[in-house]
């Protein structure tokens, strides 16, 4: 009898092992089956590290709040996150407004690239912006915002001033609460009752993206696998990503968004000029780069150079 119990406990930590381990890898496979990918790569020759295009989508019907008089699609949210071979891990806000050449239309604002387009139009732009070949391109439609920050159960957030902007929906009292997905997606979107513009919704944007990617650290999802596949499905449902990135490209992703957003990380824009540019062109009020410093700028975030731990760029 001794001996059949001690093979029945043998078998039954046999099994357990094995679901330990299958688990995570049926959950792999199950959630690589959920991207959704999209034609977005130039094809140009590499450059060091690894570089990807976060752009967040404000195409109607992604779920986006439709108040701004606008039609077709958009980029409201441009993000180069690049992790090198050797230094810190960079994530730099690219203001939607920024003056930048567009390949084969000119110079215009940069998000003018996505609306003319799309994806493979604004990679180019971005890459000869910054001098820096995109790896991978991940694009967010704004309702998975919304999505994702409820499958989280809220976030904190911040914001020291009173806001109630009817553009983006925003009714804000100034200090910290805990937001739903409707409010952190208001959050992430406002910028015409911000006194910085593009700059002050750029930090807003990562401060969201933070807040969830704290709330992923729970060490108590390890035993949730109800929670962990509605969070997937809720995250993987709002992502578009190019033809060749997949569930493992996306986690290193992630973990180099949390080294840059980490005390080690680095943050910010690249260095600005003019806030309200003017080129003359019919292309309105835009951002001008500041044209004596964002060579050396791109240049020191490709080699990680950039001191650790700072937030650059601005005005």
């Amino acid at each position: 009898m001794r001996v059949r119990k001690g093979r029945v406990v043998a078998l039954a930590l046999v099994v357990v092992l094995l679901l330990v381990i299958a688990w995570p890898v049926g959950l792999l496979v199950w959630a690589n089956g959920k991207i959704q990918h999209i034609e977005a790569l130039s094809g140009a020759s590499g450059t060091p590290g690894s570089t990807y295009l976060i752009a967040g989508s404000d195409a109607r019907g992604s779920g986006g709040i439709e108040n701004e008089d606008v039609s077709g699609a958009r980029t409201d949210t441009i993000m180069l996150l690049h992790k090198p071979s050797s230094g810190p891990a960079a994530l730099i806000s690219i203001p939607r407004d920024t003056y930048a050449a567009i390949p084969d239309h000119g110079s215009n604002k940069i998000n003018a690239a996505y609306s003319w387009g799309g994806p493979p139009l604004l990679v180019r732009a971005v890459e000869e912006l910054s001098g820096l070949t995109v790896d991978h391109y991940v694009e967010i439609g704004f309702g998975g915002v919304e999505q994702v920050v409820d499958a989280v159960g809220g976030v904190e957030l911040c914001l020291d001033y009173d806001v109630d902007e009817p553009h983006s929906q925003l009714v804000w009292q100034a200090g910290c609460h805990m937001a739903d997905g409707r409010t952190a997606l208001a959050f992430s979107r406002m910028r015409y009752a911000d006194p910085k513009g593009d700059i002050g919704r750029a930090e807003r944007q990562r401060q969201v993206i933070g807040a969830v990617s704290g709330s992923l650290n729970d060490s108590g999802l390890l035993f949730q696998p109800a929670k962990q596949v509605s969070l997937a499905s809720a995250g993987l449902g709002a992502l578009t990503t190019d033809e060749k990135t997949n569930i493992v490209d996306l986690g290193r992703m992630a973990l180099a968004f949390r080294e840059a957003n980490g005390p080690q990380g680095v943050t910010g824009t690249p260095p600005i000029k003019n806030l309200g540019y003017r080129a003359g062109d019919g292309s309105g009020a835009s951002v001008l780069l500041d044209p004596d410093t964002v060579g050396q700028f791109w240049t020191d975030v490709r080699d990680g150079r950039l001191e650790p731990g700072s937030t650059v760029g601005g005005l």
